[in-house]
């Protein structure tokens, strides 16, 4: 059985996603795990290239299909972000969204703040995957309410994604 959360929604195009914070199957740093272990709950730098020239928005996720939860921990959600935005900074997560773009939105994490939460894998749970997810849609803006989850966000994406770029660094509680 594969792993991969995005696996049962089918091929889409795949593009380009880099970080100067984070990179595949490599440990998160103590920047982007959460304060209450250590970290500073900020969200890694994102750039992206090579989407579909259809694109007309993105959303951003970050989810560990790991959290001992059966639905895993959506740790960041964004949506509405212009074609022409094609990277965020680290930080750009911060409560109240002021680093993002205008019109972009956050939905509330599972701590039920409109921000970037770090990693905190409890112990015991072995090492734990954060699919960082760049999806291109081809619809200018979604119209979410905004008080919907993040799982609400992956829905309405997955019938207007033209592609998607993934980053899947780890962490297993200890590491920092």
């Amino acid at each position: 059985m594969s792993r991969d959360p995005l696996e049962r929604f089918g091929a889409v195009p795949q593009f380009t996603l880099t970080s100067d914070d984070v990179a595949d199957d490599r440990p998160l740093a103590r920047a982007q795990w959460g304060a209450g272990g250590g970290g500073g709950d900020i969200s890694p730098q994102l750039s992206w290239s090579g989407f579909p020239a259809e694109t007309k928005s993105f959303a951003v996720t970050i989810h560990d299909p790991d959290a001992p939860t059966g639905s895993g921990f959506w740790h960041w959600a964004v949506y509405n972000l212009p074609a022409s935005v094609t990277s965020l900074a680290a930080g750009a997560g911060a409560e109240g969204g002021a680093s993002l773009p205008q019109g972009a939105a956050m939905l509330s994490n599972e701590l039920r703040s409109k921000s970037f939460t770090g990693a905190g894998p409890p112990p015991g749970t072995g090492t734990h995957h954060y699919y960082i997810v760049v999806h291109a849609l081809d619809v200018d803006h979604l119209d979410l309410d905004p008080e919907s989850t993040p799982a609400v966000l992956g829905f309405n994406a997955h019938f207007h994604s033209l592609g998607r770029a993934v980053l899947v660094p780890v962490a297993t509680a200890g590491d920092i």
